[in-house]
């Protein structure tokens, strides 16, 4: 959505030692510079570590350490807590006195996904921005200013992005991943008329289409000709992708946070496909996003029970948090495609002798 472009976007704004404070962030100033590529001794950043990806109480006790004492370079000190919905219970207890009491010049800011986790008392303690999808013309606008994709390519990225700049940058840059979607998109489709048998069989071949999109989609490897200023700094997830692969005698088992990210871009997938299907049988198909299966979509549209999909796609949003709270992503998996609603290819009547 670009929570956490707009919160870098405000440090650099904040720690700019440009003389005129419109100008501000002049990202031209070494403080701009230094906040561009990742290394400003006053910008701090914390993000979900560990096989369960949280924010814990640790991390949060070593920021309000450092944001109580006084700027390096800068007027003030800035912390962004990227995933903030990540934060663990403990965690968020602890910023509390932070966050009432303030110590020291510091500014800090979290970009959540889902507000509903942060503890009330936080949210009391702060102002809240709510960011919106970003209409489809001005996403087109950015790939194209940015080099990213002609004007006709750019329009596709948009409304397959649905509204969201950072996935329809990252598929301009990562041709590989429009391919392994559209695959695993595709693959949905098919399910719609497959036996029981079939789908479990499938649920091995959507995590690996999982894993691969994921990676592409996270940037772990930035497209040739990229730049410092269109890749974000490396987090700790990112730096351990690009870390050199130590052999071994065997194929790795993935890591479970791994496994649950896997999952949840499957998931987001399947949620596209069922939106897309259910706007096709309610007979708006110029709104769907996936413009590529439109002849899939309207074959298979006239074939779905509509409340069975919509239900369905109830159940796929409660196990998207499912599995943020540990739930087992095979099963999730397994569950949804047992649910999956099931079509059969119109039969033509016999004709009578």
């Amino acid at each position: 959505m670009g929570k956490t472009t707009l919160a870098m976007d405000l440090a650099a704004g904040l720690l700019c030692i440009d003389q005129d404070p419109a100008a501000r962030p002049c990202r031209a100033c070494p403080a701009c510079r230094k906040v561009e590529h990742g290394n400003h001794p006053d910008l701090h950043r914390l993000v979900p570590e560990g096989a369960g990806e949280q924010i814990r109480i640790g991390q949060v006790q070593s920021l309000i350490t450092d944001l109580a004492l006084m700027p390096m370079e800068g007027r003030t000190r800035v912390a962004i807590i990227e995933s903030a919905h990540r934060l663990n219970p403990d965690a968020q207890n602890a910023l509390l006195k932070t966050l009432e009491e303030p110590t020291g010049a510091a500014c800090m800011m979290l970009c959540a996904d889902d507000p509903t986790t942060i503890l009330p008392t936080v949210v009391s303690r702060s102002a809240r921005f709510r960011l919106g999808p970003v209409p489809i013309a001005d996403i087109a606008a950015l790939l194209v200013d940015r080099g990213l994709a002609d004007a006709s390519r750019a329009a596709g990225l948009a409304v397959a992005s649905g509204g969201l700049p950072g996935v329809a940058v990252a598929l301009a840059r990562s041709p590989d991943a429009s391919l392994i979607h559209d695959r695993l998109a595709r693959q949905l489709i098919d399910l719609l008329t497959a036996d029981i048998r079939t789908r479990l069989d499938a649920a091995s071949s959507l995590m690996a289409d999982g894993a691969v999109l994921d990676a592409a989609l996270s940037g772990d490897t930035p497209a040739d000709g990229a730049t410092d200023q269109d890749v974000p700094p490396p987090t700790p997830r990112r730096r351990a992708a690009a870390a050199p692969a130590v052999a071994s005698k065997g194929p790795k088992r993935p890591q479970p946070a791994e496994r649950r990210r896997a999952a949840r871009r499957v998931l987001t997938t399947w949620r596209e496909v069922g939106r897309d299907l259910a706007v096709v049988a309610a007979g708006a198909r110029p709104r769907i996003r996936q413009l590529d299966l439109l002849e899939e979509l309207d074959a298979a549209a006239p074939l779905v029970d509509s409340r069975e999909l919509l239900a369905f796609l109830d159940r796929l949003d409660g196990l998207v948090a499912a599995i943020d709270a540990y739930a087992s992503p095979e099963l999730v998996l397994d569950d949804l495609l047992l649910r999956w609603p099931r079509t059969a290819p119109p039969v033509r009547a016999a004709s009578r002798r």
